[in-house]
């Protein structure tokens, strides 16, 4: 890295807020209107893809968060501790 300084690496975390908030609206694509149609062409599958990008812009609704930063954070701090009891060699 160092002597190719134009190159820039960005860390981002799997669970990042903004990517969630992607792979949730990813899957109601898939779950609405890839899976229970019939595609026998990729112009019909994009014909598709289309058409539910041009129906979700028509009334578009925002993703709400349901829990505080507090509150996730807790939660993770709970997943943390209960992961590492599981893992930990009993005697150390």
């Amino acid at each position: 890295m160092a002597r190719r300084p134009h190159w820039q690496v960005d860390f981002t975390l799997t669970s990042a807020s903004w990517l969630n908030q992607i792979e949730r609206w990813f899957a109601e694509l898939m779950r609405k209107q890839i899976q229970r149609g019939v595609h026998r062409s990729v112009a019909e599958l994009e014909a598709d893809i289309m058409a539910f990008i041009d129906a979700h812009n028509d009334d578009p609704k925002l993703y709400k968060w349901v829990k505080s930063a507090d509150e996730i954070l807790a939660s993770v701090k709970r997943f943390c501790l209960k992961t590492m009891n599981r893992t930990s060699i009993p005697g150390e």
